[in-house]
This record gives C-alpha cells, sequence and structure tokens, in this order.
C-alpha cells in the first residue's frame, strides 16, 4: 500500500487529485495540505511514501518544502505544476516524476508505477539524493567533503573543531559543537547547526569518521545526532525510540542502532 499525500493551496485541485487516486486500490490517501507549512508537519507526522507536491503555493513554495524535509524526512515527491517550461525540466531531470495541470490519467497512472517502482526497487534514497541536488543548484550551493577539513585542522587533532563548508563562492566556517544533528540522502548530507543548514556532498561514512563518537552517535542509517543536544528520549514500538533535541527537533532512533541508546543517555 502506498500512503499518499496531497499538497495544493486549490481546494478543486485537492479533491480532482483525490477523487483520481482513490480509483487505484493500492493508494491510501493519508492526508491532503492547503499549504507548504501543513505539508511539512504532515509529513513529519504520517510519513507518507509519495507526496504529490503543487510547486506555486502561496508563503511557502514547493521549493521550500523540499530545502526544509531535505534528508531523512523527505519522501519520494511527484511535482504537481501548472507554470513555466524552465521549471517542468528541472523537474523531469531531477524529480521522480511530475504532473502537469490538468491532470491526465494516463500521465497520473504512470507516476503512480514509478512511485511503486521507487519503493520496491529502494530507489527513493536516489530520488532524495537529485532533489537535494536539484536544491543545491537553484540555490547555488555546491558543496563536497574534499576541502571540507583543512589540512592544518586535521593535523592538530584527531577530529577537527571545524568543518570549512564552501557555499556560492563564499567559505563558512561551521563549529563542529554547534551542530545539532546531521542527515543524509544519497551523496548529500544535510548539516543542522545554530538553526542552519549546510548542505555538503559527501559519504555518511566519511563524515562520521571525522565526528569525536563521544559526541556524535549514530541513530539511523541516515543520521547522526549531537548526543549533548538531547534533551528527552521516549521508547516506541518494535524497539525503536524518538529523541527530542534542545530545538524541540524530534528524530527517530532505528532498532538497528538500539545498542546506542546508552550512549545518549549516559554521562
Amino acid at each position: 500500500m502506498l500512503k499518499a499525500l496531497i499538497v495544493d493551496d486549490e481546494e478543486l485541485a485537492r479533491r480532482g487529485l483525490h477523487i483520481r487516486l482513490q480509483k487505484f486500490d493500492d493508494v491510501e490517501i493519508c492526508g491532503e495540505c492547503r499549504n507548504g507549512r501543513e505539508a511539512i508537519d504532515a509529513v513529519r507526522e504520517k510519513s507518507p511514501d509519495i507526496v504529490f507536491l503543487d510547486v506555486q503555493m502561496p508563503g511557502i513554495d514547493g521549493f521550500e518544502v523540499l530545502r526544509r524535509l531535505s534528508g531523512s524526512d523527505m519522501p519520494t515527491v511527484i511535482f504537481v505544476t501548472a507554470y513555466d517550461e524552465f521549471a517542468l525540466k528541472a523537474f523531469e531531470a531531477n524529480a521522480l516524476d511530475y504532473l502537469l495541470k490538468p491532470i491526465n490519467d494516463d500521465r497520473l497512472a504512470a507516476a503512480i508505477d514509478r512511485a511503486r517502482q521507487a519503493r520496491d526497487d529502494k530507489l527513493a534514497g536516489e530520488h532524495r539524493s537529485k532533489l537535494l541536488k536539484l536544491v543545491c543548484e537553484l540555490t547555488g550551493r555546491e558543496v563536497t567533503l574534499e576541502g571540507a577539513i583543512s589540512e592544518a585542522a586535521a593535523a592538530r587533532a584527531r577530529f577537527p573543531d571545524r568543518l570549512s563548508i564552501r557555499d556560492s563562492g563564499e567559505t563558512t566556517n561551521v563549529n563542529v559543537e554547534s551542530i545539532d544533528w546531521i542527515d543524509a540522502a544519497g551523496d548529500y548530507m544535510c548539516v543542522h547547526a545554530e538553526g542552519d543548514t549546510h548542505v555538503l556532498r559527501g559519504t555518511m561514512k566519511r563524515l562520521e569518521e571525522l565526528l569525536d563518537p563521544d559526541k556524535f552517535v549514530r541513530i539511523h542509517r541516515s543520521t547522526i545526532v549531537n548526543r549533548l543536544r538531547v534533551r528527552s528520549l521516549r521508547p516506541h514500538r518494535n524497539g525503536e525510540y524518538f529523541l527530542t533535541l534542545d530545538n524541540s527537533r524530534e528524530l527517530k532512533l532505528s532498532r538497528k542502532y538500539k545498542c546506542n541508546v546508552e550512549r545518549l543517555v549516559g554521562s
């Protein structure tokens, strides 16, 4: 069963897509959202498999929704658009699929087929990586791990105290201790620190090697958390846990990393 979330500021558009999706036996509509803020909250709460995301919305548009959901939160996304050719071409190159308003039934069926394949063939991770790449391209951010750690810092200590991240030709030095958590999507990582998000290109394994294990703990295959930022820890089902950080952000600790619970609550 595919859990689907519909995001569109137009009621008629939401209703029309809802009716069309009801024709698919393996699609369960888990919610509808009128704007980007509702979409972000719904994705984090309902964990849909697929989101039909409108591009042009007042306030938080489709691009901003993607930016705020980058990393482990991001589900498979199918864009829904009635707008300019530039956006359409960008989506076609980077998104799982797109639907042009008014929605054609055959195109919708094809998009659903691709969503099934993405789930069954574990292509969702690649899709999230492509979306992050798209966000990087549109915001002018292109960062790699090569050179992220200065040679001088690496020589002074095994674990560097800062990351040097290049952003639009400028270099930002991110204090490692200021990092709240890091999540990954394919070849891209989102480093969350002091309310900002820095997109870094590289592997989670490589970054984990650069971080002090006494301070940073792996809680998911795509998430590392600063244990000093963990405010509370509560058990969930099937051996999973939910962590609440000092900034009220909630993260999931998967069953595979249950052995790290003691590291999170230890002194």
